[in-house]
């Protein structure tokens, strides 16, 4: 009976995705084919997270341990474990006075509806090509100097290995910050991996906790800045287990 109701909850997910994105489409198409009104895109594509994280019957408690906060004028480069899809969700609803561009998989782009418009408000990048991955840091460069901040899942997507604490980071968060000068907010998400994990048989709803483990400024040593990110992270979820 569990099972059942765990498909049935997984089926009301992608009814609810799928009514979102034609809702949320009409005003976010439009709006994503210009810079200018970019702002006015993200506006839709909160609401967007909004309903989807919402919808699953999620919701998230915020805790800074060493009370930072995002300041509303600052540019970032926001970075977190990544166990689940409503980590994107999640990310956008934390930031409602930051518009973030998201690095992620060009095969997205082929879905359709949701591609059309995911290939204008992210940065997208091909990862078995060598010359793809060489152009992300300067499409994100482009986008910070612009107005906007990025988000970049430091391990390179979701790890295979589900007992995995936390992959291996990847140096591209770490090598933006260091050669352009913006400061790095690091968050850890504790929950998602077992209440949405990428295993369609699995999960269940409840309360997603999110700490803001630090701001890093940037530092011309991008291995220190990803080995501090790393320990954040890392020692977040130990605790929490």
């Amino acid at each position: 009976m569990a099972k059942l109701l765990n498909y049935i909850w997984r089926i009301w997910f992608l009814i609810l995705a799928t009514l979102a994105t034609l809702l949320c489409g009409i005003f976010t198409y439009p709006l994503s084919f210009s810079e200018k009104t970019f702002k006015a895109c993200y506006f839709f594509i909160r609401i967007w997270c909004l309903i989807l994280f919402y919808g699953m019957g999620f919701r998230y408690e915020f805790n800074s341990p060493k009370g930072k906060q995002v300041c509303k004028n600052e540019k970032y480069i926001f970075i977190s474990n990544h166990t689940s899809t409503m980590d994107i969700m999640l990310m956008c609803i934390l930031h409602p006075h930051h518009p973030i561009c998201f690095v992620g998989k060009k095969e997205l782009v082929k879905i359709p509806v949701f591609g059309s418009i995911y290939k204008r408000i992210c940065v997208t990048v091909d990862r078995k090509s060598i010359k793809s991955r060489a152009e992300v840091l300067h499409q994100c460069s482009q986008r910070l100097q612009k107005g906007q901040n990025i988000v970049i899942y430091p391990e390179g997507g979701a790890p295979d290995d589900t007992s995995l604490i936390l992959d291996n980071f990847k140096d591209g968060a770490f090598s933006l910050s260091s050669q352009k000068g913006f400061p790095i907010a690091v968050y850890t998400f504790i929950g998602l991996k077992e209440m949405f994990p990428f295993d369609f048989g699995k999960g269940y709803p409840g309360k997603v906790k999110v700490i803001l483990n630090d701001i890093l400024p940037s530092h011309k040593n991008k291995n220190n800045l990803k080995k501090n990110a790393f320990e954040l992270i890392y020692k977040s979820i130990c605790v929490k287990k």
